[in-house]
Formats: structure tokens, C-alpha cells, sequence
């Protein structure tokens, strides 16, 4: 699984001492706003500043491009300062073993200990923690099975993660439409891998979804996901992006073992096919009721299927 950490109060050179000193490796600066650090005893980490704009502005000279005049270097040095305000640096480990996981839980300590501020500091630090675990088989039954298993436990997820009002407020992490669930629990409802990214792409052409399935489908359909979503940051892989939990970093209490725990949740009902049906029929019950469901306690009632 990959795991990415969104979290400000610390300067990039302050975050990549801590993974190495967490980890191991050796760090590389590449941007004022980007560096990895290789070697860790878990592989190579990144860390950016989240604001694809700063890390073009960054990269010429290193690109080919003319070097920037010095009103230019003014203008990007104002813009990080305020960036570096509101906009977090983000840490991105490689794949880790599920195993391995808690061998994280020192660097997030570390990071703790040092100032790093996660989502609960400010009312505008929309934060997130994005887990990516790596599906175990990508034929429709497997990944469709997940999709089914995640719908019918969505309300229950986003009760349990207690979900900070700034990123319930800001669109990064958007439900599935109502319609698109919908079809997904119908008991016949059966496609093949190419239907199913299709159908993916015509209620979710876009990144901002708690759980964001575009890097699968660019991994399962490249053509398809081009065709549909103009975005240069979807990159390909056989995982899925779970981008609800809240960064808690700064919480003495938090740890990883927390927003994994839940989604765990999933996985255990992806896993058992009689009992995901039943869980489905259960749903599909629940959004035929009094104004499609939107009065009943669905959230609690998911419960029984964790």
C-alpha cells in the first residue's frame, strides 16, 4: 500500500532530515519545492509542495528552459511564501508492505514531534491522509467487488473518520453520485473491465471523489481515461486512491493503525461475495425507501456489515 501524508509547519529541508533520519536513505533536492529521499529501508520517498503551478515554476533551468529574471524570482518568491501558508507538503512513500506499515508510524511520530501541523489546525487546512492499497486480482469480479463493498460502506466510513468540516466543505473528496451507486449494487449488473471504467468515467470524470479510481482506470484503460479526463496529475497504478481519512498529525493519539483499521471494513467485505450481496440488497432496500433513502440512518446501519 501507498500511503501520502498532507500536513504544513515544516520547511522541505526540516521534512526530508526526518525521513531520513526515520528511515534511512539519502536525500536528493530536485526543486526548491520537491526532493526525495532514497535508500530507506522501505524505498524512495517524495516530498512536495501540493501546487503543481510552484513545482513548474521550479523545475527551469532543470528542464532547458531560460532561467527566470529577477522579477520573475520575485514574483515566485512571493507566491511560495503565501503558498507555503495554506498549501501542505506532501509525503508520498513508495509501495510498503501491508505488514510493514506500522515501520511508518516512527516518521509520523517524528514529524509530529517537530512541529507539523495536519487537518484540525486551521479551518482552511483541507488535509488529507490517501491510502492506495494495491487490488489483489484486476478481473471486473475483483474490482467491481470492491467498488460494491466500498458504496455500501461509504456513509458508515465517513461517520467513523469524523470527517473535518474544511474537507467536507472543499470538493477534494466528493461522494459518488447517488445514480452511479445506484447502478453499481444492481444485482445484475455484471461488465467487463472496459464497461466498467466506462461507466466510472461518465459519473466521475474527475480527481476529487473519496475514493478517486482514475489511477486504476489509467492503469486498466489508458486510452479511455485520456479520452475522458484532461488532468496531467492522474498517474497509472493498480491501486485504489482512498483520499477520505483527515491528516491528524498533530494529535498525540493518531496513528495510521486508525484510518487502516476502517477501511479494513472493505476489504473483509470485498472478500466475502455471499455476504457483500446480501449487504447490497440490504442498500438497495435502503435507497428505495422514503425519498431514496434520505432519511433513514444508513450509517448506522452499514455497521452490520463491517
Amino acid at each position: 500500500m501507498g500511503v501520502e501524508l498532507e500536513f504544513t509547519g515544516l520547511g522541505i529541508e526540516r521534512i526530508g532530515e526526518i525521513v531520513r533520519r526515520s528511515l534511512g536513505g539519502e536525500i536528493h533536492p530536485h526543486t526548491p519545492y520537491e526532493q526525495s529521499v532514497r535508500n530507506t529501508a522501505l524505498g524512495e520517498f517524495r516530498i512536495e509542495l501540493d501546487y503543481a503551478y510552484l513545482k513548474r515554476l521550479g523545475r527551469r533551468g532543470d528542464d532547458g528552459d531560460d532561467a527566470p529574471g529577477e522579477l520573475e524570482r520575485l514574483s515566485e518568491d512571493m507566491l511560495a511564501a503565501v503558498a507555503k501558508r495554506v498549501v501542505p507538503f506532501e509525503i508520498v512513500s513508495p509501495p510498503v508492505p501491508v505488514s510493514r506499515l506500522g515501520e511508518l508510524e516512527p516518521l509520523i511520530a517524528g514529524l509530529r514531534e517537530a512541529g507539523a501541523k495536519g487537518t484540525a489546525e486551521s479551518p482552511i487546512y483541507a488535509f488529507g491522509l490517501h491510502l492506495n492499497p494495491e487490488l489483489p486480482a484486476l478481473d471486473a469480479a475483483t474490482v467491481l467487488a470492491y467498488l460494491r463493498a466500498y458504496a455500501v460502506l461509504f456513509d458508515w466510513l465517513r461517520r467513523e473518520s469524523n470527517v473535518d468540516l474544511s474537507r467536507r466543505i472543499f470538493p477534494y473528496i466528493q461522494p459518488w453520485p447517488r445514480d452511479y451507486v445506484a447502478r453499481l449494487i444492481r444485482p445484475d449488473y455484471a461488465p467487463d473491465i472496459e464497461g466498467l471504467v466506462d461507466d466510472y468515467l461518465a459519473y466521475n470524470p474527475s480527481r476529487n471523489r473519496a475514493l478517486d479510481l482514475l489511477p486504476l482506470c489509467a492503469h486498466l484503460a489508458p486510452e479511455r481515461v485520456a479520452a475522458a479526463v484532461d488532468d496531467e496529475l492522474v498517474s497509472a497504478r493498480p491501486t485504489l486512491h482512498y483520499r477520505l481519512p483527515n491528516c491528524e498529525i498533530e494529535r498525540p493519539d493518531w496513528r495510521l493503525a486508525e484510518p487502516w483499521g476502517y477501511w479494513l471494513a472493505v476489504e473483509r467485505l470485498a472478500a466475502d461475495r455471499e455476504r457483500l450481496d446480501r449487504a447490497c440488497a440490504a442498500y438497495r432496500e435502503h435507497l428505495d425507501g422514503a425519498l431514496g433513502g434520505l432519511l433513514g440512518d444508513w450509517a448506522s446501519a452499514a455497521e452490520a456489515w463491517t
